[in-house]
This record gives structure tokens, C-alpha cells and sequence, in this order.
């Protein structure tokens, strides 16, 4: 009994001994190390609060040119429905479908029958007014004519002379002539069949030239300019890119669709474009903006929203923000942070807003090459 008072006592008096009972050794832990300190690598306690280990680097501004790309069609660069302007029956078709003409070939002729008939007959009555314009000229100079007789004998003339123009131009409509170099499409007539002033006889494509038409939004509005160079894609021919150059932009915006209707050329001397085609347009570089870029690993994804930590005064505080362009594992902040900010890319799913940090690596983040890479790829 008297050995357990003993025993008892001498506990009691260990226990007030400064430090006793304070350090308790982790297992494969050094001794006098607490479980809080040892639970995370490089996490240590200050003034009784947590401080985290992070790396940061810091916020760049850079210019970054980005890439718009558009979907448009082919056009031709000259394009024509030939249609007769008066009304008659086909009498001859010279040309062969799908072939090569020159601007002036007579492609079609009309019935003209009538038409020579209506030409003889306007010449006869010239001749009859040229000839009675002259007697009364003759007659006017020895006063044996009166000045009435002499007008009417002068307005005949010049409304038989007009008659015959007249008449020659109406003889001249009945031959359909191509009106610029190009090839003829399919015909849509047939010797003798009768066509209507207007009737589509026959299209013509001048395509040694390509146009491509297609619309881009209107917040590229200052971005888009005549000169620019653009590559254009079609699926019928994969695998190759054809270099076109913007010539001209439509100064009206579309309304419906809030865009802007641009139309470039392109050359095609080997005419395997087509009109009609699908084509997609890239327009490299097109948009420059100056930008702030982070590492990607710095962006923390959650219920829609981006956030990233921003380290001030040893601690790290969230800040939401709005991303841009992607490359090389860079992204683009276009708000939220600033350029010189410095911002945690690793050990940022440890913190809290507020949280102290400890900083014990810096990404080299301001490398001029770094950002050259992402401005070149910018988009």
C-alpha cells in the first residue's frame, strides 16, 4: 500500500513539469514533431494558425494575335443567265456544253425572218423620204414650196432614218452573244423551241477567278480589313489550302445575324474551283489584344466559375475569374487579375480564402519566351 501512494505521487509530480505531455513522436515521425505539423509536406504551424506550401508565378501581360475562322461558298467571278430580249424560236444553237467562249461568240440564234422582212421594208421607206427630202430642198430655192411642205419632207426623212436603226437593233437582238470570256453551263433550250423575252437560256461562268463569300461576327469589325490574306478550304478537294486576299467588305451589317459580309478572290488559272463549293475561311492573326496570361494549373473549375489564388501579404485570397484563349498550357485572364499579380499554381485546392501561405517555388512565368510562344499561338 505503501508503494502505490508512492507511485501515485511521484505521476502527480511529473505531470507539472514544463512540457510534459506536449510532444507526442509520430510513427516514422522525428521526436517532439506533432501530428498537425507532420500531416501535409512543408506545412507548418505560426502563431497558432496553418500555413500552406505553394508555388506561385506571377501574372504576365503579353499580346496575343488570335485566328478567325468563317464557313462561305464559292461564286464565280462573273456570272450570267443569257435570256433573249425579244420574244422568238431558236433557230441555231453554236456553242457545246461546258466548253471555253470568248466575249462576242454568237451562242444562239433566233428566228430573224420577220425581222429582215421589218428591216427591207423600213430601208425602202428611207429611200422614198431621202428622196423626197431632197426634191423639197431643190424646190425651196426657187420658192416653189411651201415651208410646211419642206418640214414635213425633213421630218419624214429623220423618222424613216430612225425607223431603220430601229429596226437593224431588233435584227441584232435575235443573236445571243456572250458578254465576256468563260464557260457555258447547260442549256435549258432546244432548237425550235419558242422563248419568251427574258427566258434562261444558257449560263456563263468566268472562273479563271474565284470568289468567296462568307460573314463574320460584327465584334471583328475593326479586325477585318481589305488586303488581308485568307486561306481557304473546300471538302470536295481535301488536303489542300488556297491563299485568297479580301478585297472588299459590305458597309452594311446584317441585322438578323449581327454580322459583317466580307468577299475575298481567289486565283484559279487551273479551274478546279467551283462555284457553289463549301468553303471554310481562316484569317490568321486577324485579332491582337493585349492579355494577361497564367499557367493553366493555376485555374481552379467550380459550378460554372473559374477561380484562382492570389497571394498578398503571405496569404492567399480566391478570386473569381474570366478566361480567354488556351495554349500551351498558358490561358489567357481577361478579368479578375492583373499583370504583376502573383498567383498560386500548385497547393491551391489546400487553401481557403484568406489562408496563410508559405511560397517555395516560383515558376518562371515572366520568361520572355513564354510568352512569345503563346502570342504566336495565341487563339
Amino acid at each position: 500500500m505503501g508503494l502505490l501512494v508512492c507511485a501515485a505521487a511521484a505521476a502527480w509530480w511529473m505531470q507539472g513539469l514544463p512540457g510534459a505531455g506536449s510532444s507526442v513522436a509520430q510513427p516514422g515521425g522525428p521526436p517532439g514533431q506533432s501530428g498537425a505539423a507532420g500531416s501535409s509536406r512543408g506545412d507548418r504551424q505560426a502563431g497558432g494558425n496553418r500555413v500552406i506550401a505553394v508555388e506561385v508565378a506571377t501574372a504576365v501581360a503579353t499580346r496575343i494575335s488570335t485566328d478567325v475562322r468563317a464557313i462561305g461558298s464559292l461564286q464565280s467571278d462573273e456570272t450570267v443567265q443569257l435570256a433573249p430580249e425579244i420574244a422568238g424560236r431558236v433557230a441555231t444553237i453554236d456553242f457545246e456544253e461546258g466548253t471555253p467562249v470568248k466575249a462576242g461568240d454568237v451562242l444562239v440564234k433566233l428566228d430573224d425572218s420577220l425581222l429582215r422582212a421589218e428591216v427591207a421594208d423600213t430601208e425602202a421607206r428611207l429611200n422614198l423620204a431621202k428622196a423626197n427630202n431632197e426634191r423639197a430642198r431643190q424646190l425651196a430655192r426657187t420658192g416653189n414650196v411651201t415651208d410646211r411642205s419642206r418640214d414635213e419632207a425633213v421630218t419624214n426623212f429623220e423618222t424613216a432614218t430612225a425607223a431603220l436603226e430601229l429596226a437593224k437593233t431588233r435584227l441584232d437582238k435575235h443573236l445571243l452573244r456572250a458578254p465576256f470570256d468563260g464557260i457555258v453551263g447547260v442549256r435549258t433550250v432546244s432548237v425550235g423551241a419558242f422563248v419568251a423575252v427574258g427566258t434562261p437560256v444558257v449560263n456563263i461562268e468566268k472562273i479563271d477567278g474565284i470568289k468567296v463569300d462568307f460573314k463574320v461576327p460584327e465584334v471583328y469589325l475593326t479586325s477585318i480589313a481589305v488586303g488581308q490574306v485568307v486561306d481557304v478550304t473546300v471538302d470536295a478537294i481535301p488536303g489542300k489550302t488556297f491563299e485568297g486576299r479580301i478585297y472588299a467588305i459590305n458597309p452594311q451589317v446584317d441585322v438578323n445575324g449581327r454580322a459583317l459580309q466580307v468577299r475575298a478572290r481567289i486565283e484559279n488559272k487551273d479551274l478546279v474551283l467551283r462555284p457553289g463549293l463549301f468553303a471554310r475561311i481562316l484569317i490568321k492573326g486577324a485579332v491582337e489584344r493585349d492579355v494577361v496570361l497564367v499557367p493553366e494549373s493555376a485555374i481552379i473549375p467550380r459550378a460554372g466559375d473559374n477561380f484562382v489564388f492570389r497571394v498578398q501579404d503571405g496569404r492567399a485570397n480566391e478570386v473569381r475569374v474570366k478566361l480567354g484563349e488556351r495554349s500551351n498550357a498558358q490561358v489567357a485572364i481577361t478579368d479578375g487579375i492583373r499583370a504583376g499579380d502573383v498567383i498560386v499554381t500548385a497547393g491551391q485546392h489546400k487553401l481557403r480564402d484568406g489562408a496563410a501561405v508559405d511560397v517555395v517555388e516560383t515558376h518562371p512565368q515572366n520568361d520572355k519566351s513564354a510568352q512569345r510562344d503563346a502570342a504566336r499561338s495565341g487563339g
